[in-house]
């Protein structure tokens, strides 16, 4: 999806270190849990973690997560599958919480057909998240004032109002970056659309839990 250049930047902005507990929300085909993997090293752990709202998608989502933490050298690898609120029950007290192009997500109906909200699920973190730790976003941003209006049908969201949650669950802003902008993007087709998809303008946040 990046070039190394920017996955190494993308990877010291999340400040993932050796011997870093790391939980990787719906982490897709597993590039970032292999990734963290690598970084953490032995002393370190990831939860590479399947939300049970997404658990049943024909493409085995979690199915492909377990045989990851399978492969030689993942041994610090461990698949997970809760409901988004319970992720502190399949997990442990984290440094980072990565969360990558699903922000958005927390304003569907999907994730939120068992009752969780965005304002539940950063409450969730922040309770999971050590005193320092990194609750780390990335995200296709919407146009300044469409607030999450814009999360089911374009898949975008707008950085100001993702901000505004997180501080809202006790988060401070520690950092953000502009190494995803992209200036060209109109913020109003679908992140899927061609003309765009794989280029579109993304906001980098790093907050804190105090």
């Amino acid at each position: 999806m990046y070039d190394r250049s920017t996955l190494s930047e993308l990877i010291r902005f999340a400040r993932v270190a050796a011997g870093a507990v790391v939980i990787d929300v719906y982490p897709g085909d597993g590039g970032w849990t292999r990734s963290f993997s690598d970084i953490v090293g032995p002393e370190g752990r990831v939860y590479t973690f399947v939300p049970a709202e997404v658990a049943h998608f024909k493409n085995d989502p979690l199915g492909s997560m377990r045989a990851l933490a399978k492969e030689p050298g993942r041994e610090n690898v461990e698949a997970v599958s809760a409901d988004l609120v319970a992720m502190r029950e399949v997990t442990q007290p984290a440094d980072v919480l990565w969360l990558h192009l699903f922000y958005h997500d927390l304003h569907t109906d999907l994730m939120q057909a068992r009752g969780a909200t965005a304002a539940d699920f950063n409450r969730a973190v922040y309770e999971q998240l050590k005193p320092g730790g990194s609750y780390v976003i990335v995200d296709h941003a919407a146009a300044v004032g469409a607030g999450a209006s814009e999360a089911r049908s374009l898949h975008r969201i707008e950085p100001a109002s993702v901000r505004k949650e997180v501080e809202a669950a006790g988060f401070v802003l520690d950092a953000e970056s502009s190494m995803l902008a992209n200036n060209d993007d109109p913020h109003s087709i679908k992140v899927f659309d061609p003309s765009i998809k794989g280029d579109t303008d993304r906001f980098v946040y790093r907050f804190v839990k105090p």
